[in-house]
């Protein structure tokens, strides 16, 4: 079987600093600075 080649970067998502994690599910909630980031890049590239 052939690994295939990630469709995105994660390195620039939001969850890539991770602050916590959410207890019972684990899911990773990104630092605020990456948290507002994210919002800001979303807001600017809304259609």
């Amino acid at each position: 079987m052939r690994r295939r080649k990630p469709v995105e970067r994660q390195t620039t998502a939001p969850w890539a600093n991770i602050e916590r994690t959410k207890e019972g599910s684990s899911v990773s909630l990104p630092d605020e600075v990456m948290a507002m980031a994210a919002k800001e890049y979303v807001d600017e590239n809304e259609k």
